[in-house]
């Protein structure tokens, strides 16, 4: 007997949920507790005697803090209150995050996390009474080199965009060691590659030279060639780039980098879709860095926190930065850098936690479960290019006609020219069917952009049915424009003003900087009740 044909998927109904909860300060009634916090332990008040006069002077509060004081329930209730205001990747379909890969996070990873031998481990403990978090350290870094096939590689980087900046300090570090410092001073980027490959140069000192796309969308070799000279310090690309198309020349760009003495940075941010297929050592890389937030799995929620993994040739291994966990007759040990070394670019070995989720999720999965997961983040992407192309309005620029590995950068240019409705304006307004989207980096470089990225992670059903509030929304474009250029109608929150964003004489970025500027309150109304000042004393 065959199975009954799905019906064809059409929006959910949605409406966030809204509480106009307060901020967790202005909940707060003085005196009410959520937790009875215990003395100090009579050893110790008889070992150093008055606790806060043993602290440096420069190290005590002339007041205890002015924080919230709630009761356990009430706590709760906010917090529970707050997750409901919010859309995230265990709640909605989230493929709107392009470039963000935003994947599954296996809560057995989570629970790891939690257990106690690893969340009372403190980085300044013994190496003797941490060698399992030593080795996992040490167990990952050699997965590392091998999905690379790189010779060395590092964890200290806390986030991609950090693990970009090891990657010049290590190129810079590079090249002043053979004294040709100031004679590089120029870096090579293109205007697909992640744009904090091009920061991360310009923060370090270095000129910036931006390739664009040839006719056929792919990054010009013959501009690199002509750009590429004695001062070429490297070449800092992402590949495949944020459009989701893959340089088939990459090796090429790598060899004439390296023709001119110049280095080459492989930003694998994009790696979701190669993983098991190609390898930075493969295309000649000295040095490249992956974040462990991304592709493998760790949540970051799109803005942290993140972790990333350098990996580098033999030549560069003595520029990594430090500490370094070694192996030494079956032991584990930490020890500083070498001389070369770029020195720490993160408090001790990084952000641990993200190391066990991503060393979870590497075992679990295996170099064929690796892989399987590139292919089918390849075909989730590709189907998806598909179906968005059906919708009218809708294009993908560049290497028309082209697969695309992991994410596409849309346009919805053509029904901005047919309904004036942008692309920003399209994107609140998936909102309001418990969607979203990122449009693309700024400057805007592909016109009205929007980024998907579906990762291996989705179903074809959640698929259609993202696809499905695409295509509403862009009928409303055409039938009710007013509806969506005043959208969001079911969230939290409701159509705001650019004025306020964009003027940062308005802006208050913490509490105490909202209530000084808009209520002329100033720090002394910030001090702790007397009740607890008094209590302190």
């Amino acid at each position: 007997m065959s199975l009954p044909v799905a019906p064809k998927p059409s929006p959910r109904r949605f409406h966030q949920a809204s509480w106009d909860e307060p901020i967790v300060f202005e909940l707060s009634t003085p005196g009410e507790r959520g937790i009875l916090i215990p003395s100090v332990e009579p050893s110790v008040r008889e070992a150093v005697g008055d606790v806060v006069a043993a602290l440096p002077e420069g190290m005590r509060r002339p007041a205890p803090p002015a924080l919230p004081e709630i009761a356990q329930m009430r706590v709760l209730k906010h917090y529970l209150r707050l997750s409901q205001e919010n859309l995230g990747s265990d709640l909605n379909v989230d493929i709107g995050q392009g470039t963000c890969t935003i994947k599954y996070s296996p809560k057995i990873n989570d629970q790891l996390i939690e257990v106690p031998q690893l969340r009372a481990l403190h980085p300044a403990q013994d190496p003797a009474d941490t060698q399992g978090a030593l080795e996992m350290l040490w167990r990952l870094e050699r997965l590392m080199a091998e999905i690379s096939g790189m010779d060395a590689v590092s964890l200290a980087s806390p986030g991609g965009s950090a693990g970009i900046w090891t990657n010049i300090a290590m190129i810079r570090a590079y090249h002043a060691s053979r004294g040709e410092g100031e004679q590089r001073d120029e870096v090579i980027t293109t205007i697909f590659s992640h744009p904090s490959n091009a920061a991360a140069a310009k923060v370090a000192g270095y000129k910036v030279i931006t390739i664009h796309p040839d006719t056929d969308g792919y990054p010009d070799l013959g501009a690199l060639k002509a750009a590429l000279s004695e001062r070429t310090a490297a070449i800092m690309v992402t590949n495949p780039e944020d459009t989701g198309i893959y340089n088939p020349a990459i090796q090429e760009w790598v060899e004439a980098a390296h023709a001119v003495g110049a280095l080459a940075s492989y930003d694998q941010a994009n790696a979701a879709g190669i993983l098991g297929i190609t390898r930075a050592r493969d295309a000649g890389f000295d040095v490249c860095q992956f974040n462990l937030h991304k592709t493998f799995s760790a949540p970051h929620g799109s803005g942290g926190p993140g972790a990333a993994a350098n990996a580098v040739s033999a030549a560069l291994e003595p520029f990594l930065p430090g500490p370094r966990v070694e192996r030494v007759d079956g032991r584990f040990v930490v020890r500083e850098a070498g001389d070369l070394s770029i020195g720490h670019v993160a408090p001790a070995h990084g952000v641990i936690l993200h190391v066990v989720r991503a060393y979870a999720w590497i075992m679990a999965l295996g170099a064929e479960g690796m892989l399987a997961a590139s292919q089918i983040a390849v075909l989730n992407n590709n189907y998806l290019l598909q179906r968005v192309l059906e919708i009218p309005g809708a294009s993908a620029p560049y290497a028309t006609g082209r697969r695309r590995i992991e994410q596409v950068r849309y346009s919805w240019q053509e029904l901005f020219e047919q309904t004036g409705i942008t692309s920003e304006e399209i994107g609140i307004r998936m909102a309001d069917y418990g969607f979203h989207y990122w449009t693309s980096h700024h400057p805007y470089v592909v016109p009205q952009p929007f980024t998907l990225e579906p990762t291996e992670c989705y179903s074809k059903a959640e698929i259609d049915e993202y696809v499905s509030a695409l295509a509403q929304v862009a009928r409303e474009a055409r039938e009710t424009p007013e509806l969506v250029r005043t959208a969001p109608h079911n969230q939290t929150v409701h159509h705001t003003h650019h004025d306020d964003l964009d003027d940062p004489e308005r802006w208050a970025i913490t509490w105490r900087a909202y209530r000084r500027k808009y209520f002329g309150e100033t720090p002394a109304d910030f001090s702790a009740p007397a009740d607890l000042a008094g209590a302190a004393a």
